[in-house]
């Protein structure tokens, strides 16, 4: 049974994007996806994305994909949300995910931007609302155009909230202008997909995170999300500052090779990397150290 979820948190709050574990040549570590899944619901979050860019979904199997997910419901499933990245740039292949995760056990979907081949807003409304009619699962929309190469305009997200199964948005466009007009007329439930912004975000209506730092600091998140309810703008703020160098650190390359180095420093499943990402060079771990470090995560 999934977990108690509301219209204004479907997914709950704090998410996030879990790293696809590999063993030491390269397959999928099943255990590890288990191990690494309790570990981080045991810290506090409420859901876990899995196959998202994150999980290095563009490198890994639909045969993977799914597996995963039905390894990570046996895990958590019954203590966290666990939402399933179903997104490509082709609506069909999108399609077939979908319902594959459902058969695995899914709460819910992720569906990215399509990329690369920059379908007009019609394209991206017709795109996602083929995946939302194809299962029973509750959509979370990821509009992400610096990797997308197209922005979903908001008044395609208006159109998207009007689909009883279109509940959400993971917000990664950095424009905090836009994502407070489409907060303000789609009512989607808004989820910080850029962890830089998790605070600014929530003063403009996000409910909660979809997090890469959450592999290290879900903790500190939790209370920052947890202050900003409360009322305790001044707390929220001093969490927000004090993780700045996590946020920075975290971020000077891709999010992915980080994360799993930062598992790496912690004794936590992670593993390699497939191509074409590659590990840190010993100047970028030791630079990944220091960041952690200043940002009060013990490595």
């Amino acid at each position: 049974m999934a977990p108690t979820s509301t219209p204004q948190t479907p997914f709950g709050r704090m998410l996030t994007a879990m790293v696809t574990p590999f063993t030491a040549d390269g397959a999928l570590d099943v255990d590890g996806a288990q191990r690494l899944a309790a570990h981080l619901v045991d810290a506090g979050n409420d859901g876990l994305i899995v196959n998202g860019t994150t999980g290095e979904s563009p490198t890994t199997s639909d045969e993977e994909k799914t597996e995963l997910v039905r390894a990570v419901v046996e895990a958590v499933g019954d203590r966290a949300h666990v939402v399933a990245g179903v997104g490509t740039n082709d609506t069909r292949h999108s399609i077939g995910l979908a319902r594959a995760a459902e058969r695995a056990g899914a709460h819910g979907l992720l569906t990215v931007t399509p990329y690369y081949n920059k379908p007009p807003q019609e394209g991206l409304f017709q795109h996602f609302t083929a995946i939302a009619d194809a299962t029973g699962l509750p959509v979370m929309i990821y509009d992400i155009p610096g990797r997308s190469g197209v922005p979903i305009n908001t008044e395609t997200m208006v159109r998207l909230g009007e689909h009883p199964r279109i509940v959400a948005n993971k917000d990664a466009k950095g424009d905090l202008g836009r994502a407070s007009w489409a907060i303000a007329t789609t009512g989607l439930a808004w989820y910080s997909g850029d962890d830089m912004l998790n605070l600014p975000l929530l003063s403009v209506g996000a409910v909660g995170f979809v997090s890469v730092v959450g592999h290290v600091v879900t903790p500190e998140l939790r209370s920052l999300l947890d202050a900003y309810g409360s009322g305790d703008v001044a707390k929220a703020i001093e969490i927000h500052q004090k993780l700045l160098p996590v946020f920075t650190g975290m971020f000077r390359t891709q999010g992915v090779i980080t994360s799993k180095a930062a598992l790496g420093f912690r004794g936590l499943p992670g593993g390699p990397l497939r191509l074409p990402l590659v590990g840190l060079t010993p100047e970028e771990t030791d630079q990944l150290r220091r960041d952690l470090t200043a940002g009060g995560v013990h490595v």
